[in-house]
């Protein structure tokens, strides 16, 4: 009779928690090495609530997510690479907010918490401002990258502050060499390199209220605050002591080859502004750490801005509505979600509450610490304008600023392809 009651008491325990088991599906765009590592991160959290928890991703997720979601087939959660696919999302009634005091979590728990906030809230259905948005799994674009033995040989300290790397400039000219290898080139996509410079630019000489502005275009592109910011990077890209190979051939190059000056000996030039992708295109064998290193591309002292980082990520949100896709939310914010993916490779997190012994990499370390000392964070401008400007005449006025047209007239061109559009 014991045998049977203790079996029996066995089945009941299995079924209760089966019970509160579920099947919980991911969507998001990673394919190749980055599948896996997600993968990883989702076993973690398999292993811990007892849920299926099963990760499906695309290369075509921006149209793929939509279809989903008019056919009421989405999976539970969904990983987005851009924030303003997911606040169309809310818009439209397709993603639920997140539990309440998740905003205070990450305003406490994230550098720069607010900004983080900021851009994971959207008017839902109801035109009601909720949090929809959890970032996780950040990019960096504010670096200058470099040779260390080229900046030692030259007697060249690495700056702290934008007056001190426009003093830089100057000084490298005087020494009869060229500061910056500068290039736009990228096929279809030519000019979006000169996006990215003209967004750190403005986030150094503007508060980021004007950026967001900006962004959703409530501050027009032809206000002189963002033709300023064109004219800063002018400063850097059209002046032909400053550019190797002079300020005519910016927009020809091909942004892929831009950085391998950085390897020429002598130097075609000391540094070059991208993100932390770049290195992919460094000459073979280059070792990241010992032939090349970045640094933050500084902010203004005299601004008294703080310090700005520009970049991009993915912002996970609820697409099904189930308590299983709000526990892996709530796991999200663990250090142990991060550090499992640190442990890997290519991740970079604004949670201050990681043990950062466990990156593998020192640099992905080096880059999360001007991630982690950030004071503001906003996510790549382009990315967040409508198509038709932010890959269209953004990239295609920013050509043609390059080869010479005034920042008034290509502000002025962008203004009105976006008026068009509404």
């Amino acid at each position: 009779m014991k045998k049977y009651l203790i079996t029996a008491f066995v089945l009941l325990i299995l079924g209760f928690s089966n019970v509160y088991a579920e099947q919980v599906t991911v969507f998001g765009p990673w394919l190749g090495p980055d599948q896996k590592n997600v993968e990883v991160v989702l076993k973690v959290f398999a292993k811990q609530s007892g849920h299926d928890v099963r990760y499906v991703g695309s290369d075509g997720f921006e149209q793929q997510i939509l279809v989903d979601a008019e056919a009421g087939s989405t999976a539970n959660v969904s990983a987005f690479p851009q924030p303003g696919l997911a606040a169309d999302m809310a818009k439209r009634g397709f993603l639920t907010p997140l539990k309440s005091g998740t905003g205070n979590w990450i305003k406490k728990n994230y550098a720069a918490g607010q900004s983080w906030v900021d851009l994971g809230t959207y008017p839902g259905k109801d035109g009601m401002k909720r949090l929809y948005g959890f970032f996780y799994k950040i990019d960096v674009k504010s670096l200058v990258w470099y040779s260390p033995e080229n900046f030692e040989d030259a007697g060249y300290e690495v700056p702290s502050t934008m007056e001190e790397l426009k003093a830089l400039n100057d000084q490298i000219v005087a020494d009869g060499s060229t500061p910056w290898c500068i290039g736009l080139g990228s096929g279809g996509a030519t000019g979006w390199p000169a996006t990215d410079w003209v967004e750190d630019l403005l986030l150094r000489t503007q508060p980021p209220s004007v950026y967001d502005g900006w962004v959703d275009n409530s501050i027009k592109f032809n206000d002189p605050r963002i033709i300023a910011a064109l004219d800063e990077f002018g400063a850097f890209a059209g002046n032909d002591k400053y550019v190797a190979g002079g300020a005519a051939t910016v927009a020809s190059t091909d942004f892929r080859d831009s950085p391998k000056g950085l390897f020429k000996s002598p130097p075609l030039c000391y540094m070059h502004r991208q993100a932390s992708f770049i290195p992919a295109f460094f000459p073979e064998g280059t070792v990241v750490g010992e032939d090349a290193d970045f640094f933050y591309f500084p902010a203004y002292k005299n601004k008294n801005l703080g310090k700005p980082v520009l970049g991009a990520g993915t912002v996970w949100g609820i697409t099904k509505d189930s308590k299983g896709a709000h526990e892996l939310m709530k796991f999200l914010q663990t250090p142990l979600a991060h550090e499992t993916w640190m442990a890997l490779k290519g991740f970079l997190t604004p949670h201050k509450g990681i043990d950062k012994s466990k990156f593998s990499d020192p640099t992905l370390r080096k880059m999360n610490d001007i991630l982690l000392n950030a004071t503001t964070f906003r996510f790549d401008g382009s990315d967040l304008m409508p198509g038709g400007v932010g890959a269209g005449s953004f990239w295609t006025g920013m050509v043609d600023y390059a080869g010479g047209k005034s920042a008034k007239k290509v502000a002025d061109e962008i203004q009105k392809s976006w008026d068009s559009l509404k």
